[in-house]
């Protein structure tokens, strides 16, 4: 029997098992529910070029954790389509020609236990048994440098354009992890543990977490932060989502289809 897009979003709550939220950006962004699914795209953002790899692929129903038109809320969605944006347009247009169904899947994988996010970008970094227990997101690694840590974030998540404040030769052996933007308050609190030497991020603002974390290094409280970048910051999370996924619709392929990077250097 056929198995539609509406259907595999209910497996899908189910089996994260977390209460849904009073008010989520879950939920079906393009195309129809009802539609039957062919194939499966799981994504960590739905770029163009994701959209374009998975209708080439066949996966008509695309599993993202971020939005498709560039807001959480997605509060600009209608303002994009009056001004005729044109980027907006050429993506809308795109997903109409090719019948896909653009699902989102953000706080639901981050309420599932333990948070699907962090569960695979720790174990991309090979730290899932030196996690603490308690305390997700803190982790007991062996000593190492500033230098050092970053350089093992860049290479096991595929950060092109990963970005440090601190001296690369600072030691460093407990590590805070907020993948994705979790805002300057979350960042600050784990910054300003005596017992967190470094904190790794996705991304945040540099007036904010960025400066209080080169004041941080300069008055003594930690060794620096690591901006690996949002996309790689959260890809092996949404590569766990996949993994998860394949085993509630066994009938339909589920793929990784990977966002890129977008961002890169130069060298100074």
């Amino acid at each position: 029997m056929a198995t539609t897009a509406r259907q595999v979003a209910q497996r899908m709550s189910a089996g994260v098992g977390a209460a849904p939220r009073p008010s989520t950006v879950d939920g079906f962004l393009a195309g129809d529910p009802d539609a039957e699914v062919r194939g499966v795209a799981v994504t960590m953002m739905a770029t163009f070029d994701v959209l374009q790899r998975a209708a080439a692929r066949g996966l008509d129903l695309v599993v993202s954790h971020e939005p498709l038109y560039f807001d959480h809320q997605g509060a600009s969605d209608e303002v994009l389509a009056a001004e005729r944006d044109p980027v907006h347009a050429a993506k809308a247009a795109f997903v109409a020609e090719h019948g896909l169904v653009v699902l989102r899947a953000h706080d639901a994988w981050h309420d599932r236990r333990p948070d699907g996010i962090l569960t695979g970008t720790a174990r991309a970094l090979g730290w899932l048994d030196a996690a603490r227990p308690d305390e997700p997101g803190v982790y007991d690694l062996p000593t190492t440098t500033l230098g050092v840590l970053a350089a093992h974030v860049a290479r096991s998540l595929g950060a092109r354009a990963l970005r440090y404040v601190g001296d690369p030769g600072a030691p460093v052996s407990v590590v805070g992890l907020q993948p994705g933007f979790v805002g300057f308050a979350r960042n600050r609190h784990l910054l300003a543990r005596p017992d967190v030497d470094v904190l790794v991020i996705g991304e945040g603002h540099e007036w904010e977490t960025g400066e209080y974390a080169a004041d941080a290094v300069t008055a003594g409280v930690c060794a620096g932060v690591v901006v690996v970048g949002h996309v790689p910051s959260e890809q092996e999370g949404m590569a766990e989502a996949a993994r998860w996924l394949a085993g509630l619709v066994p009938e339909l392929p589920v793929e990784l289809v990977a966002a890129a990077d977008p961002f890169r250097t130069v060298s100074a």
